[in-house]
This record gives structure tokens, sequence and C-alpha cells, in this order.
């Protein structure tokens, strides 16, 4: 099954959206999420983009970085402002409702890291490029792009299930929400090209989960 696709069902009850994905993630998340994070040092400016209810944010506040976290879902941000003053690190934290098509607004080499959990794959291919590159932009030279989304399986037996399952819950959940995600394909390639070099590269044991450490080396992978 599509555990993402399920997830946007969730995301219309903000309250239960962190129980529900640790249901169906059988915990595996929280787990990608805490790895990922390790890249992240005290005094870093951090982007979380498509923040949620604040699952990475935290982590990054934690390590006392100063963190901008950015969702177009008000209520993902109500519960994640809730969860960020419960833990007092409101002080480190920027709540802001915001989406991808406006990074355009910020300011060139700004942040050391930006965060991305379980967002790219709700963009369209056009959408996604944009992004990419945005974040590239945005980014201080040698700053790193984490991700952690669904992909596509690389064996091909594993692929065509994906793909089955995906067609019906993507029908599913579009009639509850309004909303699908679309796997990552080739994101490997697709951010070498906006100008970064791959870190370190995860899969889960189903192989439709990436956890993935970028570096920007630059607008041209040579420089």
């Amino acid at each position: 099954m599509s555990t993402l696709l399920l997830m946007k069902l969730f995301e219309t009850t903000p309250n239960r959206y962190d129980r529900g994905i640790r249901l169906l993630t059988g915990g595996q998340l929280d787990n990608f999420y805490d790895r990922v994070i390790v890249h992240v040092k005290e005094g870093d400016r951090v982007l979380d983009i498509g923040c949620g209810t604040g699952a990475l944010t935290l982590r990054a506040a934690k390590k006392r970085a100063i963190v901008k976290a950015i969702d177009i879902n008000p209520r993902m941000l109500d519960v994640a402002r809730a969860k960020a003053k419960k833990a007092d690190f409101s002080q480190n934290i920027e709540f802001v409702e915001m989406g991808v098509a406006e990074l355009g607004n910020e300011p060139d080499q700004t942040y050391d890291v930006v965060l991305c959990g379980l967002c790219l794959s709700e963009l369209s291919k056009k959408e996604l490029d944009f992004a990419v590159n945005e974040v590239s932009r945005i980014l201080k030279p040698k700053g790193l792009f984490l991700v952690i989304d669904e992909t596509r399986p690389q064996r091909f037996l594993r692929r065509l299930l994906q793909g089955f399952f995906r067609s019906i819950f993507k029908l599913f959940v579009f009639l509850f929400s309004g909303t699908t995600t679309r796997a990552l394909k080739n994101f490997q390639d697709r951010i070498e090209k906006a100008g970064f070099e791959v870190v370190s590269f995860q899969l889960n044991k189903s192989q439709n989960l990436l956890e993935l450490a970028a570096r920007k080396i630059g607008i041209n992978p040579d420089e």
C-alpha cells in the first residue's frame, strides 16, 4: 500500500497525524528523521519546507539551530507551534504559512541546511524542478539538502506492486482530500543536475522510502 497517500488523509486531522504516521510506517519514519538530523549543527540556519506538525523542525531546534518552518496548511502549523511551545523551543523557530511557490522570495545563500520531509512527492514535475533549483540558490556554499520522501522501488516486481496499489489509493485519497502524491523518480540525478553531490543515500526495506543528504557544490557540478 502507499503509506504516503494515506498520510494525505491524516493531514485533514492534524492532531491525529503523528499517531497515524507512526502506525503506517511501523515507527521507521522516526528512525529516518533521527538519522538525517545528525547533519544539523548548533547555530545552523535551517529551512524546513513542508514542516507539517514539526517532526524535523523540533529535532533541529533541539540541536539549537535557528529554524524557519514553512507549510501551506495552517492547521498543521498550529499543531507544530503547540508542540514547539510545549518543548520550549519557540524562541528557536519561526513558523510561516508559505508554500514552495514562494521560495523565490527567500534571499540567495541564506541557509546552512534545508530540510524536506514527505513534501517533494506532493509536487508536480515542474514544481519539483523549481523547488530543487530554489533550494540550491538559497543554500550557502557547501550547504546541505536533507530529504526523506517516497520513491519508486528499484526492483521491477516491487515497482509493479507499488504502481498497482498506488493507482487504487490515489483515487481513494483524491476523493477524500482532493490531493495526491507522486513517488520521486531518479531523484539523485535531478539534484546532481541542480548542483548537488550526494553525501548519503538510504532506502527502507520496502524500497519505497528514501533518506538522502546532498551538499551544494555550485550551479555546475564542476565548480
